[in-house]
């Protein structure tokens, strides 16, 4: 229990995918300008990597592995992250229509998140089990959920402010990311 704990924290803030590793900043950068947005795509996100994360772990384990065929890995799970995605962009166009239009393009590009992808190659190469697999997982989507969120309400204080005309848009964007950053990996060493 105590293992699981650290791998949900440390895949959530130590080792945060978006803040620490710098993966899926496209979609950081892109959707984190809203709260409501933010939540949306995070809670995609997180749908998609535990999904991905039950469908990948015994593809991998029971099929790819034992077959020698660890180099299709890449290509399979990016087929079933794209599964996933598009069950989730059905699911919130007919039901959430409006988070549906907020997210745009972004929603798609969750496909091609490497913070999804990470996760489960990073899953295989670390050789957790499938409930190590999943607490990951849902740390990561937390982390990166957090991160959005937390960055969201930076970018709303951005936008407020007063600031030169030379830094409006994305060089005050990309200097407050670099900072919300750094104040990530101020948890490193806290969980081992």
């Amino acid at each position: 229990m105590k293992e699981l704990f650290i791998i949900l924290m440390s895949a959530m803030l130590v080792e945060n995918f978006v803040l620490t590793k710098f993966m899926g900043i496209c979609s950081f950068l892109g959707v984190s300008k809203k709260f409501d947005s933010a939540l949306g795509m995070g809670l995609a996100v997180i749908f998609v990597m535990l999904s991905a994360t039950l469908c990948t772990y015994p593809i991998y384990t029971f099929i790819l592995e034992p077959n020698g065929l660890d180099y299709l890995r890449g290509i399979c799970f990016i087929l079933i992250i794209a599964l996933f995605v598009q069950i989730a962009e059905m699911v919130i166009r007919k039901k959430i229509p409006s988070l549906y239009k907020a997210l745009g393009v972004y929603l798609p590009l969750i496909t091609t998140n490497c913070a999804v992808l990470g996760v489960a190659i990073l899953n295989a190469d670390n050789g957790y089990g499938l409930l190590k697999s999943l607490v990951n997982s849902l740390g990561a989507g937390l982390g990166f959920t957090l991160a959005l969120i937390i960055f969201s309400g930076v970018r709303s204080r951005i936008d407020a402010s007063d600031i030169p005309a030379t830094f409006k848009g994305v060089p005050s964007t990309l200097i407050a990311a670099s900072i919300v950053s750094v104040s990530f990996m101020g948890f490193a060493g806290m969980f081992s």
